[in-house]
């Protein structure tokens, strides 16, 4: 097991069970299908059919290193065990828990559907005040925003909403009470600092100051302080004074103020010199009785300093400037006089005043700590009512979308939330309409944000930018037509681009750090701005998310990756959306996934991309590479159709030294394959590999217009199914199944009469055109298919 020392104590990562027998395995297979291409290039090329051969052995090389890179990119699969917030041991501050804002972005969804997610939102099992939930409706939806209010209302009178506005309200009441009691004290104090000022003395140093001291200090002497007691001080006085004060500031033209500050306790006296000069020599640092480091004219002052006090020291007190501090006890003279007990009094208020302003340093009198008390309970008080205000946690944002300007669909939706909507929150979970969150989502996240330092004790923020979590479907029809389920990718797939710090953000079921999306998304407009100035009134909707693609999700990870960020990709289910149920939701959606990563390749190619890692150009790159398959796919469905009609092969000869070489690197594929799949249901796997191959129109399609300049624009996944027959969005894959069965007809009915002899070339073919005819077969049910039974 790998433990990450920067999560310790509530995080282990750990290579995922059978990583190392794949390891093996994708090394023997990378090596046998090097193996093969050689031979196939060496060896096999058609010199008669060159227009054939060459299109097929290209598709064949473009596999290879497609498959090179996807295989490489599971080499190091990371499963996590995480800690849920409230089992943190130990337990993460209350102060420390982060705000979070959850958005639920949506356009023209039911307001049922949006109604559920914030529900399931609300509901979340997260501290009340630190839960905000945020419906972003692009559509403007007067129906969307009485939704919202009406959210609220409810939400108040649940019993954690009351428990906690009862809560806020007793300790608002408490520190009502506090302040009344200091406002209370505030007259009281100001009458016992004009005591108290009695013992402080201010004056501006001379040459004749010194006679003004003493007379002042001779004034303070109480009865019950023996006389020989009191001239010890006043000879630490003079000879302090003298020298320290006098001498320092007779070495500059400015006279700097001097405060002299007498406590007289009950068993000693103490008395504090200060002077804000700072040609005073703060270097150097005495205490009692320590001389060191004071020359001989200084320590003859010392000297008589240390015969008549207990104690003394001189020292730098930062901004407060520079004191002299004398001690000395005694034992007090019984003593009843009406005086001798005024200052005892007033050496009661000095001592406790002490002991206040030693722990307030930038305090020089007990009114300013009342004051400073009363600010702090105004302050809190504000804050509770804050919290109060804040209890209203269903806020609705529609932005305003000019005629004329971009509006950068998702990306300006959300962005504009971060700059523009009044939201504050430090993480960021965002949420489809049809994401219903479970209440353990931020539970089961949040930690992820936090290492605990074994140094210091505490926890402390990291630098993980986003936490992604799987996506999963609640409507799914039995036996996934539309092959919506992906635990291929949002297992293994994701586990290995976590390995190597390069987890895709796949747009919802996140939770992101607000800071690193602001901080790189300030960076990436600070670079369109100096391309382009116009821009700037743009700057609310392209701050944050990446809206350099109709894939913000994608291009908004890598440039978080790029800038030094890290993600973590957490594989537990914790909410669960709506997949599309027809074939026009599903093929829209898959072609903005395609143009989108086509044009960040295109924009922000992550070959060329600063600051990524190799494993990051790696992952990014592989997936954009895959998206290119459409071509490979279309040689692959016609090499049996051309031989069907024409009799051209694209190899020399499919004989036993094909065979040879091709089989056992077909098999290791497939072996390789199912490992890595392994615990994935080979329905799903089999649906998974049918739409790779049989959406090749769509990918061809993503890549022309991308390539031709054409214009795109986001077009959000419709929630509701589109109900119709769409033959007409496959006749691609019709024609070429037509064009298969019609060639295996025409060449088995010249195999029957004699006019062609070569059966087993034939049935090579026949058997390669079912396979095909067994992939493309799936899009055409989907068009046709009608709900009859959903899963529960």
């Amino acid at each position: 097991m790998i433990k990450d020392n920067s999560f310790s104590g509530h995080l282990e990562t750990r290579l995922k069970k059978g990583t190392r027998p794949l390891r093996f395995l994708i090394i023997i297979n990378l090596i046998c299908g090097a193996w093969y291409l050689q031979w196939r290039i060496l060896n096999t090329i058609n010199i008669s059919a060159l227009w054939l051969s060459i299109p097929l052995l290209m598709a064949e090389i473009y596999c290879y290193v497609g498959g090179l890179m996807f295989f490489i990119g599971l080499w190091n699969p990371l499963e996590r065990n995480i800690r849920s917030l409230k089992y943190l041991q130990p337990a993460l501050p209350e102060e420390q828990i982060p705000a979070v804002d959850v958005f639920i972005t949506c356009y023209n969804e039911p307001v049922e559907m949006v109604e559920e997610t914030a529900r399931a939102a609300l509901n979340m099992d997260y501290p009340v005040s630190k839960l905000k939930v945020y419906i972003l409706d692009d559509g403007n939806s007067p129906e969307m925003r009485a939704m919202s209010q009406r959210l609220n209302i409810e939400d108040l009178q649940t019993p954690r909403l009351r428990e906690e506005i009862k809560s806020i309200s007793y300790r608002r009441s408490l520190l009502f009470a506090n302040l009344e009691q200091v406002e209370t004290l505030t007259p009281e104090l100001a009458n016992a600092q004009k005591i108290l000022n009695r013992f402080r003395f201010k004056i501006r140093p001379d040459k004749k100051f010194t006679k003004r001291v003493l007379q002042w200090f001779e004034q303070q002497k109480p009865l019950y302080v023996p006389d020989e007691i009191w001239q010890d001080c006043y000879i630490a006085i003079l000879e302090g004074f003298e020298h320290q004060v006098i001498k320092n500031n007779l070495q500059t033209e400015k006279q700097y103020l001097t405060l002299i500050d007498l406590i007289i306790l009950s068993y000693g006296i103490e008395i504090k010199i200060w002077d804000n000069n700072r040609h005073y020599e703060t270097n150097k640092l005495f205490t009692s009785p320590n001389l060191t480091g004071i020359n001989q004219e200084d320590e003859r002052h010392f000297k008589f300093i240390s015969q008549v006090m207990d104690r003394y020291s001189y020292m730098s007190m930062g901004k407060q400037g520079n004191c002299l501090t004398l001690y000395k006890s005694y034992t007090p003279i019984p003593c009843v006089e009406e005086g001798a007990k005024e200052s005892l009094i007033a050496g009661y208020l000095k001592g406790l005043t002490e002991l206040i302003l030693q722990f307030n340093p930038s305090l020089q009198h007990i009114n300013q700590y009342l004051e400073q008390k009363r600010e702090e309970l105004l302050d809190t008080i504000k804050k509770e009512e804050l919290k109060l205000s804040s209890l209203l946690r269903c806020s609705y944002i529609a932005r305003p979308k000019p005629e004329g300007k971009p509006h950068h669909a998702k990306a300006g939706n959300i962005n504009y939330a971060i700059f523009s909507g009044g939201t504050k929150g430090d993480f960021i979970l965002t949420l489809d309409a049809d994401h219903i969150p479970q209440p353990q989502f931020l539970q089961r996240v949040i930690p992820y944000f936090f290492s605990y330092s074994l140094m210091t004790g505490r926890y402390y923020e990291n630098m993980i930018a986003f936490v992604q979590t799987p996506q999963a479907f609640y409507n799914l029809p039995s036996g996934d037509p539309f092959g919506h389920q992906a635990h291929l990718f949002y297992g293994l797939i994701q586990q290995s681009k976590d390995g190597m710090n390069s987890a895709f953000y796949t747009g919802t079921n996140a939770v992101l750090r607000r800071e690193a999306l602001v901080m790189v998304g300030l960076k990436n407009f600070a670079a369109d701005f100096q391309k382009d100035e116009s821009r700037l009134e743009e700057f609310d909707l392209v701050g944050g998310v990446s809206s350099n693609s109709i894939t913000e999700d994608m291009n908004t990870a890598m440039r978080l990756h790029s800038a030094g960020w890290k993600s973590v990709y957490h594989n537990e289910p914790l909410s669960a959306g709506v997949a599309p149920d027809d074939l026009i939701s599903t093929l829209q959606q898959r072609l903005r996934w395609a143009q989108g990563t086509i044009q960040v390749l295109l924009r922000e190619s992550p070959l060329t991309k600063i600051g990524l890692s190799l494993g990051q150009r790696l992952q990014y790159f592989q997936t954009m590479y895959s998206y290119f398959s459409g071509f490979a796919i279309i040689i692959f469905l016609l090499c049996p159709i051309i031989y069907f009609y024409t009799g051209s092969i694209p190899v020399t000869d499919y004989d036993n030294e094909f065979a040879f070489y091709f089989v056992p690197a077909f098999i290791l594929n497939r072996l390789t394959f199912m490992m890595a799949s392994w615990g994935i249901p080979a329905r799903e796997l089999w649906r998974s590999e049918q739409y790779a191959i049989a959406l090749f129109p769509l990918y061809i399609q993503a890549v022309v217009s991308v390539f031709s300049g054409k214009k795109l624009s986001f077009k959000v996944t419709p929630k509701q199914r589109q109900s119709g027959n769409y033959l007409r969005l496959v006749i691609p894959q019709i024609t070429i199944i037509i064009l298969t069965i019609s060639g295996i007809l025409w060449t088995g009915f010249q195999l029957i009469i004699g006019r062609y002899d070569q059966l087993n070339l034939f049935l090579l073919n026949v058997g390669w055109s079912i396979y095909n005819i067994s992939l493309l077969l799936v899009v055409i049910k989907a068009a046709v298919w009608q709900p009859s039974e959903i899963k529960k």
